[in-house]
């Protein structure tokens, strides 16, 4: 069965596509033919990461619901997050989160989750493992996505199914993000499990 976004018309998001440009941005790859999966969309430095992903996924007309701090779902932003596809995270109760969302993908006929796997725009030791038990749980592939600053692209990589070998399924997925550069480059981490 052919995914839900694929089925729909290019012409609906030249307007994104057009601002990514003026922005000097470009996507490079596509994105797979898969109905399911957990984005992981990194080196996450910035805010600006955020609004560059939005425009990537109107541009591409992909359905993908986020993740982002329950404080940002509050009052008029909250609709409006919600509008865009986001699903508020409690960190306090982490466990609760990868539970739902799993369950959630699980039960879904189509579901496409973006995760910023370090959580944070601040510099990281390494990623959180929230999206891989996610991915994992729900028996998904994972499919790398880099924002490079320094390039201005948004790098789309090939599906990764998870084997549950943690440190493998790491290096499969850190040859995606060699050379990806944040938009602050300082705040990178590097791929490898916390």
């Amino acid at each position: 069965m052919t995914p839900r976004w694929e089925r729909r018309s290019a012409p609906r998001f030249d307007v994104s596509r057009l601002l990514l440009r003026l922005f000097g941005w470009r996507i490079v790859g596509t994105f797979p033919s898969i109905p399911k999966a957990v984005i992981v969309v990194a080196p996450h430095t910035s805010n600006w990461d955020f609004i560059i992903g939005l425009l990537a996924k109107f541009a591409l007309g992909l359905h993908v619901t986020f993740l982002g701090k329950h404080t940002l779902f509050r009052g008029p932003l909250g609709v409006w997050m919600r509008y865009l596809g986001g699903m508020p995270v409690d960190r306090s109760q982490p466990g609760d989160t990868v539970a739902r969302v799993a369950a959630a993908v699980q039960d879904a006929d189509e579901m496409l989750v973006a995760i910023a796997p370090e959580g944070t725009r601040r510099a990281a030791a390494g990623w959180k493992l929230g999206f891989y038990r996610i991915a994992h749980g729900a028996g998904v592939p994972v499919v790398p996505v880099a924002i490079d600053g320094k390039r201005k692209e948004i790098r789309i990589g090939d599906a990764v199914p998870l084997t549950g070998e943690v440190a493998a399924d790491f290096a499969a997925l850190a040859a995606y993000f060699v050379g990806a550069h944040g938009v602050r480059p300082a705040g990178a981490a590097p791929v490898r499990p916390l």
